[in-house]
Formats: C-alpha cells, structure tokens, sequence
C-alpha cells in the first residue's frame, strides 16, 4: 500500500534530547564537584535516582505519565501552558521540585548544603538550553521525504517544552505540516486517540501512513494498536521482547526511506 504521510517522534528521534540533558547533567555535576569534591558521576546518578522518586511521589505523577513527560523534563521545564489544571500544579510544584532533587542528590553523598542545590537547580536548565541537538542525518532525510509525503510531528510533553525544543533547531519545524503535542491534545501516546486525531488532521487512512519513532511502548504500541505501519529507529542495539513488534527495525534514519517505495 503506498504511503501518503510519514508522522515522526521528536525528541531521540529527530532531536538528540538524550545527549543534550546528558551533556547538561555533566556540566552541573561538574560544576558541583569543583565547589565540593563530591564525585560528578555519582552525584548524576543520585540526582536522577531522587528526581524519578520525588516526581512520581507529586499527586500530578499519573497525568504526566500519561502525557509522556519524564522526570528530567521537569528538572528544566516551566509549564507555562496547557489547559488541563495539572499543567497549573506542575508549574507550582516545579521550582522546589527542581531544588529538592539537587539539594537531596547532594545531601545522599554526604553534602548538606540546599543552597548549592538551589545553585545548580538553576544552572542545569540553563546548560540543557544551550543544547538543541539534532541527529546528523535528520535534516537530510527529511530534505528527501518534503514534497513527497505529508510530513506530521507527533510529540508527547508539555506544549511550552516541546515549542521551545522546536525554536532550539528552528529550521525543523518548516517541514511539517502539521506539530501535534500531547499536552495540548490532553493525551499522550500511545493513546489510539491521539493517533487517529494525527490521522484526521493528514486526511488519511491508517494504511496509507507510516509512524517513525525511538519508544517501543510509545510510538510503536500506538501506531501498531490503530493498524498503522511502524517503524522503530534503534540506533543503540537495544533488545526488544515480542511484546511489542514494529513492522520494521532501523537503525539510522536513511534507511527509513526504502521502506516508502
């Protein structure tokens, strides 16, 4: 069946969102350890250990989950918008959350200082900000699918993050004729919902689309749950059970397009 329309994942698939908050946790912990001597790598992985808990302890835990929005977003997002009330609680609880995290990664090795917590709650979203990656080939693909295809990005997280991931590569956004974010739609991947929403705005059948993505269980549940072609970009060899089966494996972007002809 020819394909119409090809919908993309954005963050690990289009943009490199894991290096850039690991490029900005090792800047902060850097810093850190320069002030305190405290190990940099262990403070990362105390940070992330006490975020997760703090994040998925916070009343808001099962909306974000459903929206698809991590804890290390929330160590730098500011959700400014989105309708639903979570979105107002998330923007109370984020400053002490971020705090929190920091100051208890610290205090778990042996520092007692919330002021240096405070200090690098600070100094994290300022270094992911200045981190906007893309993959190499995503603007060479993307060059070739333009014209051809119906272009569609379809993104979970909070409508604030994801545009201001977006205006960090400016040039993406161009390509697409339609930018679909979970936390305006009021739910997330892989939500049938919100797929076949991406379906109606594209004016197209299941068939005759095909969904680009790094998430198993996000991406490719969805797409595979409302009969559509998926296809799973797994650039780090990971293994996969046969829970969830893509109907095609990549490994790099390029070789998604033999799979449009």
């Amino acid at each position: 069946m020819a394909k119409q329309a090809v919908l993309f994942d954005l963050d690990d698939t289009l943009l490199w969102d894991d290096r850039s908050v690991q490029e900005a946790f090792e800047a902060t912990c850097e810093a850190a350890a320069a002030q305190t001597g405290v190990n940099a790598k262990e403070l990362e992985d105390a940070v992330r250990r006490e975020a997760r808990a703090l994040y998925e302890s916070y009343e808001t835990f099962p909306f974000t989950k459903m929206i698809g929005i991590n804890p290390f977003e929330g160590l730098w997002a500011n959700f400014l918008e989105g309708e639903q009330e979570e979105f107002r609680k998330l923007q109370q609880l984020a400053p002490a959350y971020r705090r929190e995290a920091w100051t208890r990664g610290l205090k778990s090795l042996g520092i007692e200082n919330p002021e240096l917590g405070a200090q690098l709650a600070e100094q994290f979203p300022a270094e992911r900000r200045k981190r906007p990656y893309v993959y190499d080939e995503t603007f060479a693909v993307l060059d070739q699918l333009k014209g051809k295809y119906k272009l569609l990005l379809l993104t979970n997280g909070s409508p604030d993050l994801q545009r201001e991931k977006l205006a960090g590569v400016p040039d993406i956004v161009p390509y697409f004729d339609h930018v679909i974010i979970s936390g305006e739609f009021g739910q997330g991947k892989p939500a049938a919902a919100i797929f076949h929403h991406a379906l109606e705005r594209l004016g197209i059948e299941p068939e005759h689309g095909i969904m680009v993505g790094d998430k198993l269980t996000t991406d490719i549940l969805g797409a595979n749950t409302i009969g559509m072609t998926s296809v799973w970009i797994n650039r780090h060899g990971m293994k996969r059970s046969d829970e969830i089966i893509p109907s095609h494996e990549i490994k790099h972007l390029e070789e998604l397009l033999p799979l449009l002809v």
